[in-house]
């Protein structure tokens, strides 16, 4: 009987539609446009909401789909991993976010309640006694879902600092006990470092030779023009967004402050950083949609993980201004987000323009799209930086699509 109504309960939270933020909103305009914070915080609550308060509850294997890509590989496995998953891939996106202080009254009050989910997930996924305890040492996946993991709480030590000691101990732990799995030789070299750069920031013993290992050879994979290849080929994908330069940004910062050994390095990818983004803000078509190519493609608008860290970071190049990058962000989030089959049952469904099967690949499960929470980071930035404050601006593509006369490209070797 008790499962029963968890089950009930849990069926009637994801019929409800999930997002707090956009019930208050409607109540509260009588119909006003939202304002585009209030667009990407009500996007974001609806994405999210569904994963942090079925984990706070300790019910986030009940009420979690396990679905997998039609493709996949081993579909037993890639159910077992999606709960690790499917918490780096929420808590990495709205970290800044969680990091914040201040904003409106509503703003206030919904980042309070997502902290109280956050901080008793956390619990959750570590008490073994929970219904929703993770395992981290499953298998090799799991070192990505980690790393995620360390991200967030490397970009939200608030999170961190709210965990108990004891907390903060099964964390470290847990994350340290994916050193057991060899990374593929590939991005996911970065992932071990990251793991180690987490160590390092909260004063942990950490070890020097994976985080070199990762710096090493991502210098010996730079091809040019702001990007790299992910391993010995370069693809026309967008893991140099997904990953490789929101990671290489992450360990400069944190790495930079242990050590003054990778100073030069440092300064080429801060370099290549600002000329990556440049290229990113170009993709994103008039309307907000862009080229659809590449494994991975049903992360959404992590596509754009790399420019939304830009922008949060107040790293953006002299190029782009904060507003005009907020505006093409905005068109992705509408794009990517706005099909009907988008969600299933309150549940992000496998597809980049809706419910889109095909489109998957071997390795992704229900936790899989969560990583399109990427692009909400620039909520960390207060509603008064000019990221939100500014009047809206068009974007490159809608000046070039409309005729105006503007500055042309050149690329940049930067090796």
């Amino acid at each position: 009987m008790r499962l029963k109504n968890i089950l009930i309960t849990g069926l009637l939270i994801i019929m409800a539609g999930g997002s707090v933020f956009a019930q208050k909103k409607a109540k509260n305009t009588k119909g006003a446009a939202l304002t585009d914070r209030q667009f990407w915080l009500q996007q974001m609550d609806k994405m999210v909401k569904p994963v942090l308060y079925n984990l706070a509850k300790d019910s986030l294997r009940i009420a979690m789909p396990k679905i997998t890509s039609v493709h996949i590989d081993n579909k037993e496995h890639r159910i077992k991993v999606q709960y690790v998953e499917v918490l780096g891939r929420v808590l990495s996106g709205i970290a800044p976010w969680l990091q914040l202080e201040g904003g409106s009254d509503e703003e206030v009050a919904l980042r309070k309640q997502y902290r109280e989910w956050a901080i008793q997930g956390l619990k959750n996924a570590l008490d073994s006694n929970a219904k929703d305890f993770m395992n981290f040492d499953i298998g090799g996946q799991q070192l990505v879902d980690a790393s995620y993991v360390a991200l967030a709480l490397v970009r939200a030590p608030w999170l961190w600092e709210n965990l108990d000691k004891k907390n903060q101990a099964l964390m470290m732990q847990s994350i340290v006990t994916t050193r057991r799995f060899k990374p593929v030789f590939s991005n996911w070299l970065l992932f071990s470092a990251m793991n180690e750069a987490f160590l390092a920031k909260f004063g942990y013993s950490w070890d020097p030779m994976r985080v070199d290992y990762a710096l090493q050879q991502m210098e010996q994979w730079y091809i040019g023009d702001g990007m790299y290849s992910d391993g010995t080929s370069f693809a026309f994908d967008y893991y140099n967004s997904y990953v490789i330069h929101p990671y290489l940004a992450t360990l400069a910062n944190i790495i930079g402050t242990k050590t003054s050994s990778y100073k030069e390095m440092f300064g080429k990818i801060k370099k290549r950083n600002e000329r990556y983004a440049i290229i990113q803000e170009r993709l994103i078509n008039a309307d907000g949609t862009y080229p659809a190519t590449g494994r991975s493609i049903i992360y959404r608008g992590a596509a754009f993980h790399h420019l939304a860290d830009m922008a949060w970071r107040k790293a953006l190049p002299k190029q782009l201004s904060a507003a005009q990058v907020r505006c093409a962000l905005t068109a992705v989030i509408r794009k990517t987000l706005e099909s009907p089959s988008t969600y299933k049952n309150g549940w992000l469904t496998i597809g980049l323009y809706g419910d889109q099967p095909n489109l998957g690949d071997f390795y992704n499960n229900q936790g899989s799209p969560y990583i399109a929470s990427n692009i909400f980071l620039p909520l960390g930035l207060p509603a008064s930086d000019p990221f939100w404050a500014n009047p809206a601006e068009k974007w490159s593509a809608q000046k070039i699509w409309s005729g105006e006369n503007f500055e042309n490209d050149h690329s940049a070797s930067l090796k």
